[in-house]
């Protein structure tokens, strides 16, 4: 039992590291045998290590076993004479071999190059999403369609799609010039800045998987910080956004996997070390004059783990959105700047407002924050919403507490 606890952290640590190394090897164009080397160490651990006793360094052992597998393959099979032994050859002789280096910065670098080759606009967000998650963060196809709500047919299907774009495309593992990075640096950091909402705001009930893809989106947002070229503004206010959110994720979700509304939160389970740390990354998103998407999200998020309800705190949240939205508007985010405006301006402006959002009459949150401004100054219309809300939801935990806001209003009435 401890042996396959054993297996399986390591499957989430080293898989990732092990399998990037090996694709940068590989290349797209073959990029499943790096893939099934790394999955057939894993399956060889499992089974040697169910039967004898563990290695003294189970780490190194997964290490050299992958190694040693993938220079087999490369010296049996045509890729060697093909593809890698042309750039190998030149420099040493037939005899040598391949050097598979596992070591720390190594993958560390695969790690980042194949960041930016997964993030590429010839693929759809969703199937960068898959990507990263597969190969960047070791994700089991399982896990990928739990958190996209799907099946493992067509989480297969989408992620070979994108696997043989990428091949058509002829895309490069490597790290981009300083010219390319500011191309697609924007791209990465959209791929993981929707990694972290997936789980984040995600409708899944997994609440465990849905922390594991804000960490895996936080640690490759931290490879950017850590790496000099990619150390920039807008890469600190993504992370900084993300620490203040996670600050609060213990507080959001009760035992039964239902979302705890910000009013109701308890303020005492937001983790206070994450909002340090994502205010001393505000401050170094500062440097410059660039104001993106990220600081101003960044921005909002502090004021929200500010635990005093003052007038002032939510008409800077006011402020904030509204520079947002000019900058870059959503109605998703205009949606939520009608929830700062009830809190400073009252409910009744804010109703005015969300009216208007007629794009968002198809989404559950919409109805469910109409209920919410209804409530108290006009109940029947709030009751009206939040049945809507009720059948438009599909998760079980979000039904469930549309359920309870409908009878406590319904308890209100008589």
């Amino acid at each position: 039992m401890q042996n396959n606890k054993l297996i399986s952290n390591l499957f989430r640590t080293e898989h990732r590291k092990v399998t990037a190394v090996l694709a940068r090897v590989f290349g797209f164009e073959h990029i499943q045998i790096a893939e099934d080397i790394v999955s057939d160490t894993f399956l060889l651990a499992t089974e040697k290590w169910g039967q004898n006793k563990l290695p003294d360094n189970p780490t190194a052992w997964l290490y050299t076993v992958a190694k040693n597998k993938a220079k087999d393959h490369l010296k049996r099979n045509t890729i060697f004479t093909q593809k890698v032994s042309a750039a190998i050859m030149a420099e040493s002789s037939l005899s040598e071999e391949v050097e598979i280096d596992l070591s720390e910065k190594n993958i560390n670098d695969s790690q980042l190059q194949m960041m930016f080759a997964i993030c590429q606009p010839v693929i759809p967000a969703e199937a960068q999403i898959g990507l990263a998650l597969r190969i960047l963060c070791g994700f089991g196809i399982d896990e990928i369609a739990d958190a996209f709500l799907s099946n493992k047919e067509t989480i297969n299907k989408r992620l070979l799609r994108a696997k043989e774009k990428l091949r058509q495309h002829k895309v490069k593992i490597e790290f981009p010039d300083t010219h390319e990075i500011n191309k697609r640096l924007e791209t990465v950091l959209l791929t993981l800045y929707l990694l972290f909402n997936e789980g984040y705001y995600s409708v899944s009930s997994n609440t465990n998987l849905r922390k594991d893809l804000c960490l895996e989106a936080m640690r490759l947002t931290y490879l950017l910080i850590e790496n000099k070229a990619t150390d920039l503004p807008v890469v600190n206010a993504l992370f900084s956004l993300m620490c203040f959110h996670a600050s609060r994720f213990e507080a959001r979700i009760d035992k039964n996997g239902e979302m705890i509304l910000y009013d109701e939160q308890d303020s005492c389970l937001w983790n206070d070390e994450l909002i340090v740390k994502g205010t001393n990354y505000l401050i170094r998103a500062s440097r410059g004059d660039q104001v993106t998407r990220y600081h101003l999200e960044a921005a909002i998020a502090y004021w929200h783990t500010i635990k005093t309800d003052s007038a002032e705190k939510w008409e800077n949240v006011l402020q904030l959105y509204n520079k947002l939205l000019i900058l870059e508007y959503s109605p998703m985010a205009a949606l939520n700047r009608t929830y700062a405006l009830a809190k400073a301006g009252g409910k009744e402006k804010a109703i005015i407002e969300a009216e208007k959002l007629t794009q968002l009459t198809g989404n559950h949150l919409y109805h469910s924050l109409l209920g919410y401004l209804y409530s108290g100054v006009a109940n029947e219309k709030a009751l009206q919403h939040l049945q809507t809300a009720l059948k438009l939801a599909k998760s079980k935990g979000e039904k469930n507490r549309i359920a309870k806001n409908i009878k406590k209003l319904n308890t209100l009435k008589k």
